[in-house]
């Protein structure tokens, strides 16, 4: 089991300004995702992980290896984040090129790394694309071709970075499908997300940030049920939750298959 340990962690870009204070988490393989409104802190965060900020203070460890201990570059081999903007990840002239570009970069041959690049794209739905330039496709599509640039370098924990942007419910579902198997290969799945529809109906584990602190933290469903508590982060409980809540259901419903299978089981009696 892959394991993440956050203790005691700060950070400011400014000594008299904190971002982030005394974040002590443990996020282990499986799927957790962190909300919260813009300014919360939730990027600064993922970018500590990273590598791409230092602490001011604090540790942060994969597997018990302490991270601070690695360049960027050492950290790449096992975190891999994927951008909100797939435009500021993609830079090669060919989808198979920019998918491959990473597996190379961690030692595989060129074979292996287009073996590796060619199971990405098939995951994503990107067959038939090897030759294109990333930029002739839509936003959509560069989104799948970021998520399978990462994919691909088999990371111990993948980020995603406002990953349903841009996706209609095929590319959703799509995104979802590929966070479920990465959970199924033992992998660490983070997503900063907004979409709490997306959030209800995926994710295992939610963390709320607010001014640089976990304010919530627990399953989904228990997260989702703290509607008051929420409200402090300016988040809203997912729309099927919300709908019912309106209808007069006192049990709590993260999505329509949820409350479908319910009424089912009613039918049933």
């Amino acid at each position: 089991m892959n394991q993440l340990t956050i203790k005691d962690l700060h950070f400011a870009y400014k000594p008299d300004t904190p971002i982030l204070t005394g974040i002590n988490l443990t996020i282990k393989t499986g799927s957790t995702a962190i909300i919260g409104q813009n300014g919360a802190g939730k990027t600064t965060f993922v970018k500590l992980l990273k590598g791409l900020l230092t602490p001011t203070s604090g540790t942060i460890s994969l597997n018990q290896q302490d991270l601070s201990q690695q360049s960027v570059a050492q950290i790449a081999k096992s975190i891999g984040l994927i951008f909100q903007n797939p435009d500021d990840q993609i830079f090669k002239h060919t989808v198979l090129d920019e998918i491959m570009f990473g597996p190379l970069q961690m030692g595989l041959s060129r074979s292996e790394a287009e073996a590796a690049a060619k199971k990405a794209m098939a995951k994503l739905g990107l067959d038939g694309q090897e030759k294109v330039n990333p930029y002739d496709l839509g936003l959509s599509d560069r989104k799948m071709v970021s998520i399978a640039a990462i994919i691909a370098m088999d990371t111990q924990v993948v980020i995603f970075d406002e990953p349903t942007i841009a996706q209609d419910t095929a590319g959703k579902q799509k995104i979802q499908a590929v966070m479920k198997e990465l959970e199924k290969e033992g992998k660490v799945v983070i997503s900063i997300l907004h979409d709490m529809d997306f959030v209800a109906e995926t994710f295992d584990r939610a963390i709320v940030f607010a001014k640089g602190q976990v304010l919530l933290d627990g399953s989904v469903k228990e997260v989702f049920s703290q509607k008051e508590t929420l409200e402090q982060a300016y988040l809203s409980q997912p729309t099927t939750t919300q709908l019912c809540q309106a209808l007069g259901y006192d049990e709590l419903f993260l999505s329509p298959a949820e409350f479908v299978v319910y009424k089912r089981s009613l039918d049933h009696k």
